[in-house]
């Protein structure tokens, strides 16, 4: 069963061969290793089953373009990008569903040089040592996205309700 008022909308599936920015898809078969099609250019930071997918909050890149800079959805290596989720209530260990797909948070990512080509300071911009400690009260929490598992694989489509379970679902 699924929380009521916390639903968003899947706006953006987006995938590359490696690197930034990845582009988008109109549907995606989500297995347990990540999105068929995706790759990663450093497979030793990004990838397998606990980075499986990078979700975003569209929300968060509007933030980052009013801050000045040039992103926009699938320019941070997101392969979700979504609109209606609060990034600020979004937990480690929570788990949701977008069209048959289970994925669940597993860690807060670790923003990367790669990132630096959208300005000087986006990494500083999107992490901080609140973030890090894993406090959800940083201005920042979220905004660099959330690296998550898949725990029910399947087909997942652009306009897909996005929500968080129940932990007993």
């Amino acid at each position: 069963m699924a929380h009521q008022g916390s639903e968003g909308t899947v706006l953006q599936i987006s995938t590359s061969l490696g690197g930034v920015p990845k582009r988008a898809v109109p549907e995606a078969q989500v297995t347990p290793t990540g999105i068929v099609g995706d790759g990663w250019r450093y497979p030793q930071f990004h990838g397998g089953l606990r980075r499986a997918i990078l979700v975003i909050t569209a929300e968060g890149i509007d933030e980052l373009l009013a801050q000045g800079f040039p992103v926009f959805c699938g320019a941070l290596g997101e392969n979700i990008t979504t609109r209606g989720l609060d990034r600020g209530s979004l937990r480690i260990g929570q788990r949701y569903q977008a069209g048959e797909v289970v994925i669940e948070l597993c860690q807060i990512r670790l923003p990367c040089d790669t990132l630096s080509i959208y300005g000087a300071g986006i990494q500083a911009a999107i992490y901080d040592a609140q973030t890090q400690a894993g406090d959800y009260a940083s201005p920042r929490w979220g905004l660099s996205g959330f690296y998550a598992s898949v725990v029910r694989p399947g087909k997942m489509r652009v306009g897909d309700a996005i929500f968080p379970l129940d932990q007993t679902d």
